[in-house]
């Protein structure tokens, strides 16, 4: 079990299964909704990542993998694929804002055209936050030939997103992500959103 401790000793199961964090309640309250992109290539732990970190500070979790299964039988991958997906995870993520959630979206967003639509749909929110995510290729290589949930994007498809992948130049958080640092990241990701640990401070 992975515990990761906030203000007032507080501490957060990982293995929680439900969205309601005890002593969430701790955290001052944000006046504005809040959107957390969470980003990078296939393999490098984002979902692991991205749908933990949204347990933590409260917020709905889109998928674009679990999407893309829910849209298509057979997935492909290709262009029009991830167009609808990106635009159906734009549809849900309205909804989530419409009625005040904060919100997680995790998917590759290797595509500034992508990115900007988004955000330009997105504007009118004044907590915007971005999580690039990174990992060693070796360690993507060994996670892509496991069985995962939603993503079935294998080391083929990897290397076809890193080809077309173009960088994001926004002010960001970038973390590496290992097969044992996930407390670590996400207390990272905590201070970068502006919680306090238990110490009181966000260092």
């Amino acid at each position: 079990m992975i515990c990761v401790s906030f203000k007032r000793n507080v501490a957060y199961d990982i293995n929680h299964q439900t969205s309601e964090i005890p002593g969430l309640t701790s955290y001052p309250k944000r006046v504005n909704r809040m959107i957390v992109f969470v980003f990078g290539l296939p393999g490098t732990g984002k979902s692991f990542f991205a749908s933990r970190l949204a347990k933590i500070i409260d917020a709905s979790y889109l998928n674009s993998d679990k999407l893309r299964k829910e849209l298509f039988a057979k997935r492909t991958y290709s262009y029009d694929e991830k167009k609808e997906v990106y635009d159906t995870m734009l549809s849900k993520a309205k909804e989530a804002i419409a009625i005040s959630q904060n919100l997680v979206l995790d998917a590759t967003f290797h595509k500034k055209e992508t990115r900007d639509k988004f955000m330009k749909q997105l504007s009118d929110l004044d907590e915007v936050f971005y999580i690039e995510i990174h990992s060693a290729e070796s360690t993507i290589k060994e996670r892509l030939k496991k069985s995962r949930p939603y993503s079935e994007a294998d080391f083929e498809v990897y290397k076809l997103i890193r080809q077309q992948w173009e960088p994001f130049n926004k002010p960001h958080l970038v973390l590496e992500s290992t097969n044992n640092n996930i407390e670590e990241m996400l207390l990272k990701a905590a201070r970068y959103l502006g919680w306090k640990n238990d110490t009181g401070t966000d260092k």
